[in-house]
């Protein structure tokens, strides 16, 4: 029997990313999530083909100096997000992560998640830098 969408898409991410095996990584789950929620809406952002998830993008807004530190290696991914404060001016967007299944790349559904995520954080907050890890690594085939 094929595999869901969704089971693709967990199957993906733990291909791609080994944040359950690497505690730099933030390892999303329910409570990684529903933080991300009340950091602002659009951390977490789904394109459904109508079969299921078939894109997922993750932002995290936060500060200038968190994202310097993120860059200049003085903190991980994890500890970003750990330290990004509720209910301040963010001015920064960490993408990050982005997937999608193989044969919806090429499409613009991931550009365009990631436009809408930014946009709606921009609503709220002066968006002043948008920083990610260059990491294209793609799950076997």
């Amino acid at each position: 029997m094929a595999l869901s969408n969704f089971e693709r898409m967990i199957q993906l991410s733990e291909e791609v990313f080994s944040s359950r095996t690497d505690p730099d990584q933030l390892n999303v789950n329910e409570e990684v999530m529903e933080h991300l929620q009340l950091i602002h809406p659009s951390t977490i952002s789904e394109y459904d083909d109508g079969n299921g998830p078939v894109c997922w993008i993750l932002c995290i807004p936060t500060t200038l100096d968190l994202m310097n530190q993120f860059i200049n290696q003085k903190i991980s991914e994890k500890e970003l997000y750990e330290l990004t404060p509720l209910n301040t001016k963010y001015e920064a967007i960490y993408l990050c992560s982005a997937l999608l299944l193989e044969e919806f790349r090429g499409k613009g559904i991931a550009q365009e998640l990631c436009i809408e995520a930014i946009e709606g954080i921009k609503k709220a907050h002066s968006i002043k830098a948008l920083f990610f890890w260059h990491l294209v690594k793609r799950a076997k085939s």
